[in-house]
């Protein structure tokens, strides 16, 4: 390791930092380190950042339309040097139609997200700092939507909405957001009566403003961790969805739907439902363990370390 390095590396690791940032950095570098130890949460990301690559640049790695196909020459092909993972029935590569179908299963993930998690840490910190009749309504609520199944209540969501990626997107979120919550006020419950809270409402602040400015902040690190595990049941739902008709429509190259419709043709055609399910099986598994690499890192206590 060169000099410059070893610098740099003193620098982060210092027990007596010299600003707020020196101090924020040196948090993040050893974040890091403990996240590259764990070779599988490394494959984990990787596969994660492939998700991404691979959707970004769909247009470029498809070599082909994926709403487009030829029923009269390629219809139900093997896997050949022409078409790596075969045809579907309408004549379609599934290599491409796997390739677009990466975006809706990236915009699912991301939007559910972006949804569901804000909503359960605002219910959840709000319920904790509060306590009381506030706490009892807002849990009463939550363990009601604990009380059925995720997916059994997206789908009575979407029949009310009405099939689409839209419809299913905002079913997802309304059912995904109740652990989040329960996380969210589990962490408040442990630092409401702490004397850092404590001094902040000497000061006179006021509790939207406790809740906003310095619970939900030290909620975040567990709430990222459980939004990372929850992504595969998240594509998961997704796909059953899609499968059942009420996700993604035709054309459209919805992993679930995919499978669908290649579930005729499973005992001689395999690749067309084969491959788009073992698209989401890498996906969900990269997702799994780049979760338990996170939590580990972010929770050193938590994993021994």
């Amino acid at each position: 390791m060169s000099d410059a390095a070893m610098t740099r590396r003193e620098w982060l690791l210092t027990d007596r930092p010299q600003s707020r940032m020196q101090a924020r950095l040196g948090r993040a570098y050893l974040t890091w380190r403990r996240f590259t130890a764990n070779k599988l949460a490394v494959i984990g990301m990787l596969i994660i950042l492939g998700l991404i690559f691979v959707a970004i640049f769909a247009p470029l790695l498809a070599p082909d339309s994926p709403y487009i196909g030829d029923l009269a020459k390629s219809r139900l092909l093997p896997p050949t040097a022409e078409h790596w993972l075969g045809t579907d029935d309408q004549g379609r590569d599934i290599l491409s139609r796997l390739i677009y179908g990466s975006r809706l299963t990236l915009q699912v993930v991301i939007l559910v997200a972006v949804i569901a998690a804000p909503i359960g840490l605002l219910v959840g910190t709000v319920a904790g700092y509060a306590g009381g009749w506030v706490d009892a309504v807002l849990m009463r609520i939550t363990d009601i939507f604990l009380a059925f199944p995720k997916l059994v209540l997206a789908l009575a969501f979407v029949a009310a909405l009405g099939p689409g990626i839209g419809n299913a997107i905002i079913a997802i979120a309304i059912t995904s957001w109740p652990p989040y919550a329960r996380i969210a006020r589990a962490e408040t419950l442990t630092v409401r009566n702490s004397d850092y809270i404590s001094a902040v409402r000497l000061m006179g602040a006021s509790p939207w403003r406790i809740v906003l400015r310095h619970i939900m902040p030290l909620c975040i690190s567990s709430l990222i961790v459980r939004v990372t595990l929850d992504m595969a049941g998240i594509i998961l739902t997704a796909a059953g969805l899609g499968f059942l008709g009420l996700g993604a429509q035709p054309p459209l190259p919805e992993w679930g739907a995919m499978i669908a419709s290649g579930r005729r043709f499973i005992l001689d055609q395999w690749w067309v439902a084969a491959m788009p399910g073992f698209a989401i099986l890498v996906v969900s598994l990269g997702f799994n363990l780049l979760g338990d690499g996170l939590r580990d890192a972010l929770d050193p206590r938590g994993s021994g370390q």
